[in-house]
């Protein structure tokens, strides 16, 4: 077992170097001024490691299924193969290998010692190698150029109004799919080599227009408006944050935390899983994205933002109506309330991680450097001093700690974006990033239609006998 993990952390770092020694894969990253030429570069070396772990290690065991795995959701199999990011139950999530702080720390900003550019994660995470600042901003043109949203798309959206911003996001991505390059190149007969061209196309052409989309549903939902203007002079965080009509750069600086810790968190997460999934019957990123998106809108996933804000609001609104201090007694007493009414805490617990999650931490650094005095920010930096000891004696999560869910909405709320049920949406904008990254690589390496075994009950009963 530990043999055959070793071998995929080696291949993984061959791959994601693109060529045979760090100096030349520097040199590459150094001298490569297009997204596009890179991956170019990279694809024929990275076929040719996953065609070498597949023939030299391909029937050796990852371990054993057990039958509450099967019972349980499929937690803690390995078996999805998902080279952008990879999450440890007691570090959190690596992005290509690097934490939230390396990316801070190293990634191209608006402005020195600011947050990481989105641009750059995307150059991240589909070449495994940090962008320069020039990088960065070939990114940032090329979204630009490609950014264009067919009206009929527009359209939908403003007849859509009435629906929730999730069904009208999905709604939209579908739509879209009548500009797929992908699937008009399948239908003429391509050679299933060159797919990850198209797919490159499409994923590029959605992740640059969804900001559009996304600023149209927010402004058409919640004002009867159109959206503002686009401003190709900006980044991509921030041209986002003025068509949805706000120009503080600090929410800029907020925007450009939100959409690069939200873009990914390994493949088993249900958005992830559902577009890597659908993209493996060879639906073109528009159609595969769409079913992420689906995924996303469920309370146990994107959905779960909105009730933690709501549940915060709740919280301020009847210690406002009785009277009652923001402390640490307070709070422990309404979560216990929480609790023994048979609810659960939002913001609370994870799959996966057995820690407080990194991404929770660097939106408190964010709230503790620009608004430490800001009322719900106060309350939930308290909730997160009690909670891990009142869940701990409650005694019914392996994780007492906050996820990322259990911040992004008090921040939201502290700029102006007071509309909750839009939450998920900048999630979906968001989580394009690190899942069309992947579906890219899935198409490049080749991966096949997703096709595991089910077994019944009945099955399952006999062979533990």
């Amino acid at each position: 077992m530990s043999a055959i993990i070793k071998t995929l952390r080696q291949t993984a770092s061959i791959a994601s170097r693109s060529t045979a020694t760090p100096a030349a894969a520097r040199a590459l990253s150094t001298n490569t001024t297009s997204l596009l030429d890179e991956l170019k570069q990279q694809v024929p070396v990275r076929r040719e490691a996953f065609k070498k772990l597949k023939a030299d290690h391909g029937s050796k065991s990852l371990g054993e299924v057990t039958v509450d795995q099967t019972l349980g959701g499929a937690r803690g199999i390995k078996a999805l193969l998902w080279e952008t990011s990879l999450l440890d139950a007691e570090e959190g999530i690596r992005f290509r290998g690097h934490t939230i702080p390396d990316l801070q720390k190293n990634l191209p900003a608006k402005e020195e010692g600011g947050e990481p550019l989105p641009e750059g994660l995307l150059w991240l995470l589909m070449t495994g190698e940090v962008p320069t600042a020039a990088q960065a901003a070939s990114v940032t043109a090329e979204l630009h150029s490609r950014a264009k949203v067919p009206e009929h798309v527009l359209k939908l959206i403003r007849d859509l109004k009435h629906a929730h911003p999730m069904t009208q996001l999905s709604a939209a991505v579908t739509a879209m799919q009548t500009e797929s390059v992908f699937a008009k190149k399948y239908a003429e007969g391509i050679n299933k080599t060159t797919y990850w061209e198209y797919v490159y196309e499409d994923s590029m052409n959605l992740i640059a227009r969804l900001p559009e989309v996304a600023a149209l549903i927010y402004r058409n939902t919640y004002f009867g408006e159109s959206s503002n203007a686009y401003d190709s002079s900006l980044d991509y965080s921030a041209n986002f944050n003025r068509m949805l009509g706000f120009d503080s750069p600090e929410f800029d600086e907020l925007m450009r935390l939100y959409l690069v810790i939200h873009s990914d968190h390994e493949g088993g997460n249900a958005s992830a899983h559902a577009t890597h999934l659908v993209g493996s019957t060879l639906s073109d990123p528009y159609l595969s994205f769409s079913a992420g998106l689906n995924a996303l809108a469920g309370p146990l996933h994107g959905l779960a933002n909105q009730e933690v804000l709501g549940w915060i609001l709740d919280l301020q609104e009847e210690f406002r109506t009785k009277g009652l201090e923001v402390n640490k007694d307070t709070i422990t007493q309404f979560a216990w309330d929480t609790l023994n009414s048979g609810k659960v805490i939002p913001g609370y617990g994870h799959a996966v991680l057995r820690k407080t999650d990194p991404r929770y931490t660097c939106q408190r650094e964010f709230g503790l450097k620009y608004m430490p005095n800001d009322e719900l920010f106060r309350i939930v930096d308290t909730i997160y001093q009690v909670m891990p000891g009142v869940l701990t004696e409650h005694g019914k999560t392996k994780n007492p700690y906050p996820n990322v869910d259990s911040h992004s909405g008090v921040l939201l709320q502290y700029y102006g974006l007071t509309q909750k049920n839009y939450y998920t949406v900048l999630f979906g904008v968001s989580r394009a990033i690190g899942v069309l990254s992947q579906l890219f690589w899935d198409r490049a390496l080749g991966l096949p239609l997703e096709r595991p075994k089910s077994v019944t009950s009945d099955c399952l009963q006999q062979a533990a006998q």
